[in-house]
């Protein structure tokens, strides 16, 4: 299980100009492959900001390309933990699998889609990636969240790029660990929720 190491890569500048030209398909390429083995830490984003200034009637076809390209890494990620991850996981998670396994299958949808529109530079959404192919999460569910919240992303960059500029990629930069505690938080808000109504619905039967 060696390919479940994400390895964390700066892409150099000059390579990041260089995908910049081919547009979308390069576009697709970095977000293939920032989704599978690799990480590029918000490449991605900056070039969905940064052609959709360029090219502000493109703007969809760009964040699409980002969404397919991400969507295509994390089902070979997927994929590949579900067919031989779960030792693996195991092995490392200890005492911890069968609680992880547990909230995986309780929150599967929630915690794709909430990890899906975090941004870097929390390592949080290529695990949950790996954890919902180890513990065979619907395939449907898992891609659906993935497409939804992957599209808030890039499309939301998209559109503030259109509307304002390369100021936008500044912003998110500075402000990028407070979108990703905003976001665990949300997180943990709906898991509080739902073990909240699942006690009130039990105490309820009883």
């Amino acid at each position: 299980m060696a390919l479940l190491q994400v390895k964390q890569v700066k892409l150099p500048g000059w390579l990041q100009k260089f995908v910049a030209t081919l547009g979308a398909g390069g576009l697709f390429a970095v977000s293939f492959l920032d989704s599978s083995v690799l990480s590029f830490p918000f490449v991605t984003d900056a070039m969905v900001v940064d052609l959709s200034v360029k090219q502000p009637s493109r703007m969809p076809i760009y964040a699409a390309m980002a969404v397919i390209g991400s969507l295509a890494g994390c089902v070979w990620l997927y994929f590949l933990a579900k067919k031989g991850g779960e030792a693996y996981f195991r092995k490392h998670a200890g005492v911890h699998a069968e609680r992880t396994r547990r909230w995986v299958d309780n929150n599967g949808f929630a915690t794709m889609f909430i990890s899906s529109i975090l941004p870097p530079p929390l390592p949080l959404f290529k695990i949950v990636v790996l954890a919902e192919g180890v513990f065979q999460v619907r395939f449907s569910t898992f891609a659906l969240a993935l497409i939804l919240g992957r599209g808030v992303r890039f499309f939301g960059e998209g559109i503030l790029a259109v509307r304002y500029g390369p100021a936008v990629l500044i912003f998110l930069e500075a402000h990028r660990i407070a979108f990703a505690v905003g976001g665990l938080g949300t997180l943990v808000a709906l898991w509080g929720a739902g073990k909240f109504f699942l006690r009130e619905v039990k105490e309820g039967k009883a």
